[in-house]
Formats: structure tokens, C-alpha cells, sequence
């Protein structure tokens, strides 16, 4: 394999779906080195490739329930440093929280968002960095089910989008392209939004992790 290139599994029982994924990404600068169809084989090529990526159908057999999503954990659990991108067909809150919990290099993607072909390479390559990424769609869903005791009431308009934004897996870069402003801007508002929610004192990057996860688990 070539040293610039990504090494990835892609686990997924419905076989078009994952020669499509297989196809694309060899176009890509990504080098796959196992494909299967069930959570057993995922988690057995993980262990011996130990591969950058891992890409996991969230229901497989034999119940077609949470397999994937366990097999995911698994790997979160015992090979962090393979990064884990689960496809669903439906947008499920408690499952994505769950994930992310796990830290960084982890996202939950619904299969009918990827119609962008770069867009969705790029969201590959920013959980090899180390991002979270959460499907916009998963993310709108929390915004409109907020719990009435809210921690982040707290937060201001602004402080909101930049936080969705971090939720979507956007750098401090990225954020400030999105909403037209300084970077400067957003790292302001991102020490705000860290000041403001009730965050372990732990280091910066870990304290926007938690963040995130406030904001996926508010309903």
C-alpha cells in the first residue's frame, strides 16, 4: 500500500452498496483491505489490519439490530486509533450520543446523506485527523427536541450555531467559513460555549468533545 494512502474496512451486508463504497474509495487515496458483511468479520479484520478507518453498517446479521453499532464500540474500546464512521438508514439520538462519547476519530452518518462524493470523502478524512462527525440531519433533530431543562440555554444565538457546527465535525477553520467570520471570532465563542457548559476541567480538546455531547444529548 502506498504510504499517502488511507487503509479502511467497509462492513456492510447489502453487497451493492458496499462494492459502491469499495469502488469509491479506491478511487480516493483510500487502500481497503477487508470487506464483509457481519459484525464477526468486521471486528476480525480490524484486529489483524488495524486499519485508519473502519466504515460500519449500524444493523447486520444475524438480527439486523445493533450489531454494527456494538462492533463499533468493540473497535472504539480496543483499537482507538482506528478511526469508526457508522452508516445508519434512520437517524437514532441515544446511538449517535452513544458513539460519540467515545471521543474523537468516530462519526454517524445516515446512508441517504452521502450524495456528495467529495463532500463524504472529506468527511473521511476528517475523522482520520481525529474529528468527530455527526450527520446534519441527526443534529437538526436534537436542536428541535431540546429538553425544557436545558443546559444550553445558557448560550447565546451565535454560540449555537458554532456549536451545532462543532457537532457536524468542523474545525475552528471550518466553522468560520460556514458562518463568515474571523477565526478569531470562533474561537472566542468556542471558550465561551466551554466556559458557559458544566465541562470536566480536563484539556481543551476533550472539553469540546464533551461539549458536543451536551449538545447531541439535550432532547
Amino acid at each position: 500500500m502506498p504510504a499517502d494512502h488511507t487503509s479502511v474496512v467497509v462492513a456492510d451486508d447489502d453487497v451493492l452498496l458496499r462494492e459502491g463504497l469499495v469502488s469509491l474509495l479506491e478511487q480516493s487515496r483510500f487502500h481497503v483491505v477487508g470487506q464483509c458483511g457481519e459484525a464477526s468479520m468486521l471486528l476480525a479484520y480490524v484486529r489483524k489490519f488495524r486499519p485508519d478507518l473502519a466504515i460500519v453498517d449500524i444493523r447486520m446479521p444475524p438480527t439486523h439490530t445493533t450489531e454494527g453499532l456494538d462492533a463499533a464500540q468493540t473497535i472504539r474500546e480496543e483499537i482507538p486509533d482506528t478511526a469508526v464512521l457508522v452508516l445508519s438508514a434512520h437517524a437514532e439520538m441515544e446511538q449517535a450520543a452513544d458513539l460519540l462519547a467515545t471521543g474523537g476519530r468516530c462519526g454517524y452518518l445516515l446512508k441517504s446523506r452521502i450524495t456528495d462524493v467529495d463532500q463524504f470523502i472529506e468527511t473521511l478524512e476528517r475523522l482520520v485527523k481525529g474529528e468527530a462527525v455527526v450527520d446534519p440531519v441527526l443534529v437538526q433533530e436534537l436542536v428541535s427536541a431540546r429538553r425544557a431543562n436545558d443546559p444550553l440555554e445558557a448560550l447565546s444565538a451565535r454560540e449555537l450555531e458554532v456549536l451545532e457546527q462543532m457537532a457536524e465535525g468542523r474545525s475552528n477553520a471550518g466553522i468560520a467559513k460556514q458562518l463568515w467570520v474571523t477565526e478569531g471570532t470562533v474561537e472566542k465563542h468556542v471558550h465561551s460555549i466551554l466556559m458557559k457548559l458544566p465541562l470536566a476541567g480536563t484539556e481543551d480538546d476533550h472539553r469540546r468533545v464533551l461539549a458536543v455531547i451536551a449538545y447531541l444529548d439535550t432532547r
